[in-house]
């Protein structure tokens, strides 16, 4: 077929797909095969190049479509923030969202991006934080390599070039920076997809004053290291999603054997990406309760009075 057919809503989700064709889409977000591998992968699920460029098309973000809150929305303040970062790349940048008036110190989340730098919808997330009346920092890993580009096959090229090493510092960094940020209460949380599901894992065996983390279907962090966690863990994980899944059963026996406070939310039927309301992997009843847990963890965890 050419075209995906439409689901009864008229937005696609990932029933709309073929499994094999959502795999092949994770391979070429994940970098594992590219562009051209993807078209010819999928080229048996449809008609030819033609249609298989329609279904690439169709599973890639639809930013503006998705957009929940507006860049200059009146109840917000959002800028960005250049920082120093002198064991990572020497200096960064990020995306800095708060509410526009607040009558006491609001707790502080960082926002670790997917494996494209600071998009739209990473931004977006930053700002539904402020919303909900936390003041939120979205570093951008690719700040040295000149920024997002705009464009997600760009962001996955210069993605690649990056030294981890650094960049995982930039995030220390900007860890940093948002515990002192004035207005802030001190208690910092972290939140992260995909890419910044790992980051939000290593922050937590990394920083002593993280109080909470709520990795989205990440790596975990390095196993030898998870004793140092201190922070209540939210992990989230998609019912498919073998190669990040795979990484679980030893992450959590660490977990257990570091005595580590942990909440597993794993919705079945799910394919990674699934909070992401860009794209058709998305599945709102899933990413709604994702959302729920992981704002119920930061308002228990990160206001005053609440549990350290």
């Amino acid at each position: 077929m050419s075209n995906p057919p439409r689901s009864r809503n008229s937005r696609l989700t990932a029933d709309d797909f073929d499994p094999e064709v959502l795999r092949l889409f994770d391979q070429y977000v994940h970098g594992a095969i590219d562009r051209r591998g993807f078209l010819a992968g999928a080229a048996r699920f449809a008609a030819g190049a033609a249609g298989a460029a329609g279904l690439l098309a169709a599973l890639s973000p639809q930013f503006a479509a998705a957009q929940q809150i507006k860049p200059d929305d009146k109840r917000l303040s959002a800028k960005y923030v250049e920082f120093d970062s002198p064991h990572g790349y020497g200096k960064a940048r990020g995306y800095l969202a708060r509410p526009a008036k607040a009558d006491r110190p609001l707790p502080l989340v960082l926002v670790a991006h997917e494996n494209r730098g600071l998009n739209p919808h990473i931004e977006d997330i930053a700002r539904r934080l402020a919303l909900a009346d936390f003041i939120a920092f979205a570093p951008d890993a690719l700040f040295p390599l000149g920024g997002y580009p705009g464009d997600e096959d760009a962001a996955r090229t210069l993605f690649a070039q990056l030294d981890q090493a650094k960049t995982r510092e930039d995030f220390v960094a900007a860890a940093g920076l948002l515990a002192g940020i004035e207005g802030g209460n001190g208690r910092l949380g972290a939140v992260g997809f995909c890419y910044g599901g790992g980051i939000a894992n290593f922050l937590a065996t990394r920083l002593p004053n993280l109080a909470a983390a709520a990795p989205f279907y990440g790596a975990p962090p390095a196993l030898e290291d998870v004793p140092k966690i201190k922070a209540e863990l939210l992990v989230v994980l998609a019912g498919n999603d073998e190669r990040i899944n795979a990484g679980w059963p030893a992450y959590e026996t660490a977990l257990k054997a570091a005595n580590v406070h942990y909440t597993l939310f794993q919705p079945p039927g799910t394919q990674h990406g699934f909070n992401n309301d860009t794209t058709p992997r998305y599945d709102e009843a899933a990413a709604k309760e994702a959302w729920a847990r992981t704002l119920l963890l930061f308002n228990r965890t990160l206001r005053e009075g609440g549990k350290k």
